[in-house]
Protein backbone atom coordinates (compact mmCIF):
# COMPACT_ATOMS: atom_id res chain seq x y z
CA UNK A 1 0.00 0.00 0.00
CA UNK A 2 1.28 3.44 -0.91
CA UNK A 3 2.23 5.57 2.09
CA UNK A 4 1.24 9.20 1.53
CA UNK A 5 3.67 11.95 2.50
CA UNK A 6 2.73 13.62 5.78
CA UNK A 7 2.11 16.98 4.09
CA UNK A 8 -0.22 15.34 1.59
CA UNK A 9 -2.22 13.58 4.31
CA UNK A 10 -2.56 16.95 6.03
CA UNK A 11 -3.79 18.49 2.77
CA UNK A 12 -6.41 15.76 2.36
CA UNK A 13 -7.88 16.28 5.81
CA UNK A 14 -7.55 20.06 5.59
CA UNK A 15 -10.21 19.82 2.86
CA UNK A 16 -12.28 16.93 4.24
CA UNK A 17 -12.63 18.17 7.83
CA UNK A 18 -14.45 21.41 6.82
CA UNK A 19 -16.85 19.32 4.71
CA UNK A 20 -17.71 17.19 7.73
CA UNK A 21 -18.10 20.19 10.02
CA UNK A 22 -20.37 21.97 7.52
CA UNK A 23 -22.66 18.95 7.54
CA UNK A 24 -22.58 18.63 11.33
CA UNK A 25 -23.20 22.38 11.71
CA UNK A 26 -26.25 22.05 9.46
CA UNK A 27 -27.39 19.17 11.67
CA UNK A 28 -27.06 21.21 14.85
CA UNK A 29 -28.98 24.13 13.32
CA UNK A 30 -31.82 21.91 12.16
CA UNK A 31 -31.93 20.16 15.52
CA UNK A 32 -31.99 23.38 17.46
CA UNK A 33 -34.78 24.86 15.33
CA UNK A 34 -36.93 21.71 15.10
CA UNK A 35 -40.01 22.52 17.15
CA UNK A 36 -42.52 20.22 15.45
CA UNK A 37 -40.67 16.94 15.86
CA UNK A 38 -39.14 15.69 19.08
CA UNK A 39 -35.83 14.41 17.78
CA UNK A 40 -33.93 11.85 19.77
CA UNK A 41 -30.48 13.15 20.66
CA UNK A 42 -29.14 9.62 20.79
CA UNK A 43 -30.46 8.76 17.35
CA UNK A 44 -29.43 12.10 15.83
CA UNK A 45 -25.83 11.76 16.91
CA UNK A 46 -25.86 8.07 16.07
CA UNK A 47 -26.78 8.97 12.48
CA UNK A 48 -24.23 11.80 12.46
CA UNK A 49 -21.52 9.48 13.76
CA UNK A 50 -22.52 6.84 11.24
CA UNK A 51 -22.15 9.35 8.41
CA UNK A 52 -18.72 10.44 9.62
CA UNK A 53 -17.63 6.80 10.00
CA UNK A 54 -18.93 6.01 6.50
CA UNK A 55 -17.10 8.97 5.00
CA UNK A 56 -13.86 8.10 6.79
CA UNK A 57 -14.07 4.40 5.93
CA UNK A 58 -14.88 5.16 2.30
CA UNK A 59 -11.95 7.57 2.12
CA UNK A 60 -9.54 4.90 3.34
CA UNK A 61 -11.06 2.11 1.24
CA UNK A 62 -11.09 4.16 -1.96
CA UNK A 63 -7.52 5.28 -1.38
CA UNK A 64 -6.39 1.67 -1.08
CA UNK A 65 -8.56 0.08 -3.79
CA UNK A 66 -8.68 2.76 -6.45
CA UNK A 67 -5.97 5.40 -6.00
CA UNK A 68 -2.98 3.60 -4.46
CA UNK A 69 -1.70 2.31 -7.82
CA UNK A 70 -1.55 5.79 -9.37
CA UNK A 71 1.01 8.55 -8.71
CA UNK A 72 0.05 11.41 -6.41
CA UNK A 73 0.23 15.09 -7.22
CA UNK A 74 -0.60 18.44 -5.69
CA UNK A 75 -4.29 19.32 -5.67
CA UNK A 76 -5.40 20.32 -9.16
CA UNK A 77 -8.46 20.63 -11.40
CA UNK A 78 -9.32 18.68 -14.53
CA UNK A 79 -12.07 19.20 -17.12
CA UNK A 80 -13.41 15.76 -18.04
CA UNK A 81 -16.82 16.86 -19.35
CA UNK A 82 -16.12 15.41 -22.81
CA UNK A 83 -15.10 11.97 -21.56
CA UNK A 84 -17.03 8.68 -21.74
CA UNK A 85 -19.93 10.31 -23.57
CA UNK A 86 -21.01 11.66 -20.15
CA UNK A 87 -21.76 8.18 -18.78
CA UNK A 88 -19.58 8.96 -15.76
CA UNK A 89 -21.70 12.05 -15.06
CA UNK A 90 -24.84 9.91 -15.12
CA UNK A 91 -23.17 7.65 -12.55
CA UNK A 92 -22.57 10.63 -10.27
CA UNK A 93 -26.20 11.72 -10.58
CA UNK A 94 -27.45 8.20 -9.78
CA UNK A 95 -25.12 7.72 -6.82
CA UNK A 96 -25.80 11.08 -5.18
CA UNK A 97 -29.55 10.72 -5.73
CA UNK A 98 -29.66 7.42 -3.85
CA UNK A 99 -27.18 8.37 -1.12
CA UNK A 100 -29.37 11.42 -0.47
CA UNK A 101 -32.53 9.28 -0.49
CA UNK A 102 -31.11 6.74 1.96
CA UNK A 103 -29.57 9.39 4.18
CA UNK A 104 -32.86 11.31 4.44
CA UNK A 105 -34.56 8.20 5.76
CA UNK A 106 -31.86 7.88 8.42
CA UNK A 107 -32.33 11.48 9.54
CA UNK A 108 -36.11 11.02 9.72
CA UNK A 109 -35.62 7.86 11.76
CA UNK A 110 -33.59 10.02 14.15
CA UNK A 111 -36.67 12.17 14.71
CA UNK A 112 -36.10 15.23 12.54
CA UNK A 113 -38.98 16.63 10.49
CA UNK A 114 -39.37 15.35 6.95
CA UNK A 115 -38.29 18.60 5.31
CA UNK A 116 -35.16 18.91 7.43
CA UNK A 117 -34.37 15.23 6.90
CA UNK A 118 -34.58 15.78 3.14
CA UNK A 119 -32.28 18.81 3.26
CA UNK A 120 -29.76 16.97 5.43
CA UNK A 121 -30.02 13.93 3.18
CA UNK A 122 -29.08 16.02 0.16
CA UNK A 123 -26.19 17.66 2.01
CA UNK A 124 -24.99 14.25 3.20
CA UNK A 125 -25.08 12.91 -0.36
CA UNK A 126 -23.00 15.80 -1.69
CA UNK A 127 -20.54 15.57 1.22
CA UNK A 128 -20.10 11.82 0.69
CA UNK A 129 -19.47 12.24 -3.04
CA UNK A 130 -17.01 15.04 -2.32
CA UNK A 131 -14.62 12.42 -0.94
CA UNK A 132 -14.18 11.00 -4.44
CA UNK A 133 -13.67 14.43 -5.98
CA UNK A 134 -11.07 15.38 -3.38
CA UNK A 135 -9.11 12.17 -3.98
CA UNK A 136 -9.33 12.77 -7.73
CA UNK A 137 -7.84 16.21 -7.12
CA UNK A 138 -4.74 14.67 -5.54
CA UNK A 139 -4.28 12.01 -8.23
CA UNK A 140 -1.99 12.65 -11.20
CA UNK A 141 -4.25 10.38 -13.26
CA UNK A 142 -7.34 12.58 -12.76
CA UNK A 143 -8.14 15.89 -11.09
CA UNK A 144 -10.93 17.65 -9.25
CA UNK A 145 -13.81 17.91 -11.71
CA UNK A 146 -16.38 20.67 -11.49
CA UNK A 147 -18.46 18.65 -13.95
CA UNK A 148 -18.56 15.74 -11.50
CA UNK A 149 -19.49 18.05 -8.63
CA UNK A 150 -22.26 19.58 -10.72
CA UNK A 151 -23.61 16.09 -11.42
CA UNK A 152 -23.49 15.34 -7.68
CA UNK A 153 -25.53 18.45 -6.93
CA UNK A 154 -28.01 17.55 -9.69
CA UNK A 155 -28.47 14.10 -8.13
CA UNK A 156 -29.08 15.49 -4.65
CA UNK A 157 -31.35 18.23 -6.00
CA UNK A 158 -33.37 15.72 -8.05
CA UNK A 159 -34.23 13.96 -4.80
CA UNK A 160 -34.71 17.00 -2.57
CA UNK A 161 -36.73 19.12 -5.01
CA UNK A 162 -39.29 16.37 -5.64
CA UNK A 163 -39.59 15.50 -1.96
CA UNK A 164 -40.04 19.13 -0.91
CA UNK A 165 -42.33 20.03 -3.81
CA UNK A 166 -44.36 16.89 -4.57
CA UNK A 167 -43.81 15.07 -1.25
CA UNK A 168 -42.88 12.00 -3.27
CA UNK A 169 -40.41 10.77 -5.88
CA UNK A 170 -42.39 10.89 -9.10
CA UNK A 171 -39.28 10.60 -11.27
CA UNK A 172 -36.65 8.20 -9.95
CA UNK A 173 -33.07 7.73 -11.12
CA UNK A 174 -32.25 4.07 -11.72
CA UNK A 175 -29.51 1.94 -13.22
CA UNK A 176 -28.99 -1.54 -14.58
CA UNK A 177 -26.05 -3.47 -15.96
CA UNK A 178 -25.86 -5.58 -19.13
CA UNK A 179 -22.40 -7.00 -19.83
CA UNK A 180 -21.07 -5.54 -23.07
CA UNK A 181 -19.61 -7.95 -25.62
CA UNK A 182 -15.84 -7.56 -26.00
CA UNK A 183 -15.24 -9.85 -29.01
CA UNK A 184 -11.44 -9.92 -29.26
CA UNK A 185 -8.55 -10.60 -26.89
CA UNK A 186 -7.24 -7.09 -27.51
CA UNK A 187 -10.52 -5.51 -26.40
CA UNK A 188 -10.93 -7.83 -23.41
CA UNK A 189 -7.44 -6.91 -22.24
CA UNK A 190 -8.35 -3.26 -22.57
CA UNK A 191 -11.58 -3.90 -20.64
CA UNK A 192 -9.63 -5.51 -17.79
CA UNK A 193 -7.21 -2.58 -17.75
CA UNK A 194 -9.91 0.07 -17.67
CA UNK A 195 -12.77 -1.53 -15.81
CA UNK A 196 -11.27 -4.32 -13.69
CA UNK A 197 -11.48 -8.10 -13.78
CA UNK A 198 -14.20 -8.80 -11.22
CA UNK A 199 -17.92 -8.37 -11.78
CA UNK A 200 -18.10 -5.95 -8.85
CA UNK A 201 -15.47 -3.68 -10.38
CA UNK A 202 -17.07 -3.79 -13.81
CA UNK A 203 -20.50 -2.95 -12.47
CA UNK A 204 -18.95 0.16 -10.96
CA UNK A 205 -16.61 1.15 -13.79
CA UNK A 206 -17.69 -0.39 -17.10
CA UNK A 207 -19.45 2.48 -18.84
CA UNK A 208 -20.05 0.30 -21.91
CA UNK A 209 -22.31 -1.98 -19.85
CA UNK A 210 -24.35 0.48 -17.78
CA UNK A 211 -27.75 1.98 -18.57
CA UNK A 212 -29.10 4.90 -16.55
CA UNK A 213 -32.84 5.55 -16.40
CA UNK A 214 -35.25 8.30 -15.43
CA UNK A 215 -38.29 6.33 -14.33
CA UNK A 216 -41.59 8.25 -14.06
CA UNK A 217 -44.53 6.96 -12.05
CA UNK A 218 -47.62 7.33 -14.26
CA UNK A 219 -50.24 7.29 -11.50
CA UNK A 220 -48.47 10.15 -9.72
CA UNK A 221 -48.90 12.34 -12.80
CA UNK A 222 -52.42 11.08 -13.55
CA UNK A 223 -53.94 10.52 -10.10
CA UNK A 224 -57.53 10.12 -11.37
CA UNK A 225 -56.62 7.34 -13.79
CA UNK A 226 -57.07 3.61 -13.23
CA UNK A 227 -53.39 2.91 -13.93
CA UNK A 228 -51.63 0.62 -11.43
CA UNK A 229 -49.86 2.63 -8.74
CA UNK A 230 -46.63 0.70 -9.34
CA UNK A 231 -46.43 1.26 -13.13
CA UNK A 232 -43.60 3.46 -14.39
CA UNK A 233 -42.33 4.49 -17.81
CA UNK A 234 -38.55 4.77 -18.07
CA UNK A 235 -36.32 6.79 -20.35
CA UNK A 236 -32.80 5.36 -20.52
CA UNK A 237 -29.37 6.42 -21.72
CA UNK A 238 -26.23 4.41 -22.43
CA UNK A 239 -23.17 4.45 -24.65
CA UNK A 240 -20.82 1.75 -25.89
CA UNK A 241 -17.73 1.28 -28.05
CA UNK A 242 -15.67 3.35 -25.60
CA UNK A 243 -12.08 2.22 -25.00
CA UNK A 244 -10.72 5.51 -23.75
CA UNK A 245 -12.07 8.66 -22.20
CA UNK A 246 -12.32 10.64 -25.42
CA UNK A 247 -11.05 8.39 -28.23
CA UNK A 248 -10.28 4.73 -28.84
CA UNK A 249 -6.49 4.90 -28.82
CA UNK A 250 -4.25 3.71 -26.00
CA UNK A 251 -0.80 2.45 -25.09
CA UNK A 252 -0.57 -0.92 -23.35
CA UNK A 253 1.78 -1.91 -20.51
CA UNK A 254 4.43 -2.95 -23.05
CA UNK A 255 4.36 0.46 -24.72
CA UNK A 256 2.55 -0.81 -27.82
CA UNK A 257 0.15 1.73 -29.32
CA UNK A 258 -3.38 0.55 -30.16
CA UNK A 259 -5.60 2.48 -32.56
CA UNK A 260 -9.21 1.31 -32.62
CA UNK A 261 -10.81 4.46 -33.96
CA UNK A 262 -12.58 2.11 -36.38
CA UNK A 263 -14.93 1.25 -33.49
CA UNK A 264 -17.77 3.77 -33.25
CA UNK A 265 -18.58 5.30 -29.89
CA UNK A 266 -22.39 5.11 -30.00
CA UNK A 267 -25.03 6.66 -27.74
CA UNK A 268 -28.34 4.84 -27.14
CA UNK A 269 -31.69 6.18 -25.94
CA UNK A 270 -34.30 3.79 -24.49
CA UNK A 271 -37.99 3.58 -23.70
CA UNK A 272 -39.20 0.81 -21.40
CA UNK A 273 -41.84 0.05 -18.74
CA UNK A 274 -40.69 -0.24 -15.15
CA UNK A 275 -41.99 -1.00 -11.66
CA UNK A 276 -41.90 1.34 -8.69
CA UNK A 277 -41.28 -1.20 -5.96
CA UNK A 278 -42.09 1.31 -3.22
CA UNK A 279 -45.68 1.43 -4.48
CA UNK A 280 -46.23 -2.28 -3.84
CA UNK A 281 -48.31 -2.68 -0.70
CA UNK A 282 -47.06 -5.07 1.95
CA UNK A 283 -47.35 -5.35 5.71
CA UNK A 284 -43.83 -6.72 6.00
CA UNK A 285 -41.32 -4.15 7.26
CA UNK A 286 -38.52 -6.28 5.82
CA UNK A 287 -40.08 -6.27 2.35
CA UNK A 288 -40.76 -2.53 2.50
CA UNK A 289 -37.11 -1.95 3.37
CA UNK A 290 -35.93 -4.33 0.66
CA UNK A 291 -38.20 -2.68 -1.94
CA UNK A 292 -36.92 0.76 -0.90
CA UNK A 293 -33.30 -0.27 -1.50
CA UNK A 294 -33.93 -2.35 -4.62
CA UNK A 295 -35.82 0.54 -6.22
CA UNK A 296 -32.48 2.01 -7.27
CA UNK A 297 -32.30 -0.74 -9.93
CA UNK A 298 -34.42 -0.70 -13.07
CA UNK A 299 -36.49 -3.89 -13.37
CA UNK A 300 -35.58 -5.72 -16.65
CA UNK A 301 -38.43 -5.37 -19.16
CA UNK A 302 -38.98 -5.11 -22.93
CA UNK A 303 -37.50 -1.95 -24.42
CA UNK A 304 -36.90 -0.12 -27.65
CA UNK A 305 -33.81 1.97 -28.33
CA UNK A 306 -32.74 4.60 -30.80
CA UNK A 307 -28.99 4.89 -31.35
CA UNK A 308 -27.08 8.03 -32.15
CA UNK A 309 -26.62 6.55 -35.62
CA UNK A 310 -30.40 6.44 -36.13
CA UNK A 311 -30.78 2.68 -35.67
CA UNK A 312 -34.02 1.51 -34.01
CA UNK A 313 -33.75 -1.74 -32.06
CA UNK A 314 -35.96 -3.81 -29.76
CA UNK A 315 -34.92 -5.81 -26.69
CA UNK A 316 -36.74 -8.51 -24.78
CA UNK A 317 -35.11 -7.28 -21.57
CA UNK A 318 -33.42 -4.00 -20.77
Amino acid sequence: MTILPRIQIFSYFRIIIPVLFINLFSLSCCYAQDSTVHASKTRVWLVAGGNVALWTGSFIALNKAWYADYPRSSFHFFNDNDEWNQMDKMGHIWTCYHVSRLSAEMWEWAGLSRNKSVILGGLSGIAYQSIIEIQDGFSAEWGFSWGDMTANVVGAAAFAAQELGWKEQRIQVKMNYWAHDYPTAELRTRRDQLFGKSLQERMLKDYNSQIYWFSANLRSFFPNSSLPKWLNISFGYSSDGMYGGVENTWKDKDGVMHDRTDIARVRHFYLSPDIDLTKIKTRSKFLRSAFFVLNMIKIPAPAISLSGQGKLQGYLFR
